[in-house]
């Protein structure tokens, strides 16, 4: 919030009075919410943990996560997934996709989607062990990129730390603010939302950058 206030209008505050500010208000953060486990499956393929939770990069396009988060739509059983990427050189969501079945050709267009982007991407690209990026058709796309496959050890939702953030900070300052009955609000809201935290959401440690400011002058 100081990020933010300081920037869109050219102020110095220091964090301790909009600390107050936002107490005066009501204004305050949320605690995200732990997500639910997936069913075990037999795997066709299974990565190692190449990744190791060295959650810095170097250079753009270096370390790419990834991983499949689901959205409720109130008074249904509808559900909406989000599939999406991120690059652990400056936090951007390099690629995202929606859809209501967590299958094969959303994580697979997800990925697609990111490589038209990033044509000349070769990244460790980790992942958990879901049963569509233990597939064997995953793993020749990953191949033919010259991507290195990298997965979470089991039971080690850690190993992917960042993405399991990025997905706790879009539930907390978007999802569980609203509630839901129209799945088309949803989908437009989670698509507002990745291009507000690209474009306009300031982060202390790029720099007081957004992550694509930060992409940008890399």
């Amino acid at each position: 919030m100081t990020l933010w206030i300081n920037k869109e209008l050219g102020s110095n505050y220091n964090i301790k009075p909009i600390r107050r500010l936002m107490k005066l208000v009501g204004v305050s953060s949320l605690i995200r919410r732990k997500r639910k486990g997936y069913k075990k499956h037999i795997p066709e393929q299974v990565g190692e943990n190449i990744l190791n939770r060295e959650f810095k990069a170097e250079k753009p396009n270096e370390k790419w996560l990834t991983y499949v988060t689901e959205f409720k739509v109130s008074g249904t059983t509808t559900k909406l997934y989000l599939s999406a990427i991120i690059d652990l050189f400056d936090n951007s969501v390099v690629a995202h996709k929606l859809g209501t079945s967590n299958n094969n050709p959303l994580v697979f267009e997800t990925y697609d989607l990111a490589i038209l982007n990033n044509p000349d991407a070769k990244p460790i690209f980790h992942s958990d062990r879901g049963y569509q990026y233990t597939s064997r058709t995953f793993k020749h796309k990953l191949d033919i990129q010259g991507s290195i496959q990298s997965m979470s050890r089991v039971g080690r939702c850690i190993d992917n730390g960042p993405m399991e953030g990025f997905f706790g900070i879009i539930k907390s300052e978007m999802y569980y603010l609203n509630k839901y009955n129209d799945i088309e609000v949803l989908k437009n809201d989670i698509d507002n939302y990745i291009n507000f935290y690209n474009n306009g959401r300031y982060q202390t440690k790029l720099k007081g950058l957004s992550p694509i400011e930060y992409r940008k002058q890399a």
